[in-house]
């Protein structure tokens, strides 16, 4: 309606004063690394390694399928993340991810060298994608989840879980140990508030380990700190 007023086709938009009731917040499942474990372990390959990057680098998924072998240095353990495959009418569009912000990413070593072996067997230069369809396209996520990631979940004895879930876990792991600005630029948010409003959640048990610190800090003793 304001683009009708602005391009002069309405006098004025019938919906000022109109407030529109906010739209209801979904919980993540925020899964615990032991879950995400037999999931990963559960996944064909190079499939386990696509949910290891969601799950243990906090990928979105059009990121993870657009990544190439340039994007990854395995003797330094890291993944450059900028690109973004996403699905417009059936098409599948590479584009910047999105927020439009590169970032680069720090894998552990046991990943990286994984990551390396497949890398050995992956045909095609350096725009080669890690991840492709048996006949060697670009993924569609719905295709790809019902093939490889809905199998996975389900053979690691899992229910309700979604891909997206798996990057809400990573934002908490990170939040809970590393604060959330670090999680902010696993994820890569431009604004932590984004990174508590809809991934980072409190870890079970985190409230009970406080009271227990409170109780050291009351007495005065401060040399140790049950907190970890």
């Amino acid at each position: 309606m304001r683009a009708a007023v602005d391009n002069e086709m309405i006098g004025q938009t019938p919906c000022r004063g109109v407030k529109l009731p906010r739209m209801p917040q979904t919980e993540p499942h925020v899964l615990t690394p032991l879950e995400v474990s037999r999931i990963v372990r559960s996944a064909t390959k190079p499939h386990d390694l696509l949910i290891s990057l969601l799950a243990y680098a906090g990928l979105r998924v059009g990121e993870a399928f657009a990544l190439r072998r340039a994007d990854i240095d395995v003797s330094g353990g890291l993944v450059l993340v900028d690109e973004n495959l996403a699905e417009a009418d059936g098409t599948l569009v590479f584009d910047t991810p999105k927020s439009h912000q590169k970032r680069v990413l720090r894998i552990g070593p046991s990943l990286a060298a994984r990551i390396g072996r497949h890398l050995e067997t992956l045909p095609g230069g350096r725009d080669a994608l890690l991840f492709v369809t048996p006949g060697g396209k670009p993924l569609h996520y719905h295709q790809w989840r019902k093939a490889y990631f809905d199998p996975a979940v389900a053979a690691a004895g899992l229910t309700d879980v979604t891909p997206h879930d798996l990057r809400a876990s990573h934002g908490t792991w990170v939040a809970d140990r590393y604060g959330v600005m670090t999680a902010a630029h696993r994820l890569g948010h431009s604004n932590a508030s984004v990174t508590t409003r809809h991934y980072a959640r409190p870890v079970a048990g985190r409230d009970d380990q406080v009271a227990t610190a409170a109780d050291i800090w009351l007495s005065g003793d401060g040399a140790t700190d049950p907190v970890v």
